[in-house]
């Protein structure tokens, strides 16, 4: 099964994608730098709602698709099933990071960042998703793996 094939047959834009995972590191290198942890709870908020309601009225995605339009970049569609298990592990780092805020463990905060950072980075410069990497390996052990998602 190549990495082309539609998975779960919904596309999304690879472009709006990495904005968003732009944002993302911007605002956890923010977190890092002032240690708000209100930064963390728009970060949550934001994954909820491009995973669990409509990604279109996510702050996030709206920026990312404004700034797509407004840079006239071209629409690169991928699969959707991918970026949603990334989203997913989004969600989950920022809720590691929610929790090594209150129980002050600053080193498990940062580490959990670094960690969270890079696999943004690594999506925003050189368009490689870990998240998707892990969900074509999962497919294909699980091939009904997240249909009803």
């Amino acid at each position: 099964m190549a990495n082309v094939c539609p998975l779960n047959f919904v596309k999304v834009d690879s472009n709006i994608a990495r904005f968003s995972s732009l944002f993302v590191a911007m605002l956890v290198m923010l977190y890092l730098y002032t240690n708000n942890v209100f930064i963390l709870y728009f970060l949550a908020f934001d994954f909820i709602m491009k995973l669990f309601l409509n990604p279109g009225v996510s702050p996030i995605h709206m920026l990312a698709t404004f700034l797509k339009d407004f840079f006239k970049i071209e629409s690169k569609f991928t699969d959707g099933g991918a970026k949603k298990l990334a989203g997913f592990f989004g969600l989950f780092f920022v809720f590691l990071l929610i929790v090594s805020h209150y129980i002050d463990i600053w080193d498990i905060s940062l580490g959990i960042a670094v960690v969270f950072l890079s696999c943004s980075l690594l999506d925003v410069f050189f368009n490689f998703c870990i998240g998707c990497k892990i969900y074509y390996i999962i497919k294909k052990v699980y091939p009904n793996f997240m249909n009803n998602l």
